[in-house]
């Protein structure tokens, strides 16, 4: 009978593991995508340095526009808002990006990496990693569970809900976001002065040879080869949410507001220390969903009729705003 019962937890288990599901396309209800004109953006990148990878890291002498390596756009490209302009990696390439002021871990999403996959499903990935000295790195635990059998050809499709933790998730003009909390505490790493974050482009092809793999083993199947200067990954630019100026003082004024209950499936109330002037609520998208003055310090509004998704509550007094993460379900 034990038998029997342990035989059955491992088949759950092991149908879990193959049915998981992560957040779908850019917007469709529960997407994590973020558009790039979302007023939670408080800054972007300020230097970015690309090394190049070769056009396919199959062959080092197959060359395109007489280059071995990527070569479509500059190192600048990358820097500021994202604007369609973008720098190709390359096989294995990768681009380090520089913060001034600092990524901060916040109370939301940290930072979102903006590819150009020109729709929902021609996804071209990369790994993203983090460093407050720029020498010492920590790669944000990836997974990918698109299948490993048959090669994605070179205009082949991605599921974005087989994937998660890796950049180039979602369309052009929808930032991934990742969460600096994600990663494992470590003495070499202070999450509130992150000054680099580095993508090193994901290698698609499912030959171990060649082979990218996730945080837990898996080879990562994109779009290989691309046979062209634009080979790899496409960077846009990388917005930040939280730095070491927003979040200080969101850190020390969270105490001061109450937002519950949260998940909610209908009514969302808050409890602040001083009257709220002004109250939005932002879809994830920058989209403006609601906007209210309640002028009190006790309030609630109405998530009937919206989608299951994430949304940004942004709540402003005379002397502070701040901003929470909030789950409609």
């Amino acid at each position: 009978m034990l038998r029997n019962f342990v035989c059955l937890l491992l088949i759950m288990c092991i149908g879990s593991r193959v049915d998981a599901q992560f957040a779908p396309a850019a917007g469709q209800p529960e997407s994590t995508a973020i558009h790039a004109d979302s007023s939670c953006f408080v800054s972007w990148a300020v230097n970015c340095q690309v090394q190049r990878g070769y056009v396919t890291i199959a062959d080092s002498n197959f060359a395109y526009n007489e280059s071995v390596f990527a070569s479509y756009g500059m190192d600048s490209d990358a820097i500021g808002k994202p604007d369609g302009q973008v720098v190709s990696l390359g096989d294995r390439g990768t681009a380090l990006l520089e913060f001034n002021p600092p990524i901060a871990d916040g109370p939301s999403w940290d930072f979102a990496v903006f590819e150009n996959a020109l729709n929902d499903t021609f996804l071209e990935l990369a790994f993203v990693e983090v460093s407050s000295d720029g020498e010492n790195f920590f790669r944000f635990p990836a997974t990918s569970l698109t299948q490993t059998d048959v090669q994605t050809a070179s205009f082949g499709t991605t599921n974005p809900e087989k994937i998660n933790n890796l950049a180039g998730k979602y369309r052009s003009q929808y930032g991934t976001p990742f969460d600096l909390n994600e990663l494992p505490d470590h003495p070499l790493l202070n999450k509130n002065e992150v000054r680099f974050v580095r993508l090193i482009d994901v290698v698609g092809s499912i030959n171990p040879d060649f082979a990218s793999y996730d945080s837990h083993g898996n080879i990562v199947n994109d779009p290989w080869p691309t046979l062209f200067n634009t080979s790899g990954f496409d960077l846009d630019g990388i917005g930040v949410i939280n730095n070491v100026l927003n979040t200080s003082i969101i850190e020390v004024e969270t105490n001061s507001v109450n937002v519950f209950p949260n998940p909610s499936k209908d009514i969302l109330n808050m409890l602040s220390s001083e009257p709220i002037k002004i109250c939005l609520l932002i879809a994830m998208d920058g989209s403006e969903i609601i906007r209210i003055s309640p002028l009190s310090n006790s309030f609630s509004i109405s998530l009937n009729g919206l989608p299951s998704a994430m949304y940004m509550l942004v709540l402003t007094s005379d002397f502070s705003t701040t901003r929470h993460r909030v789950i409609k379900i």
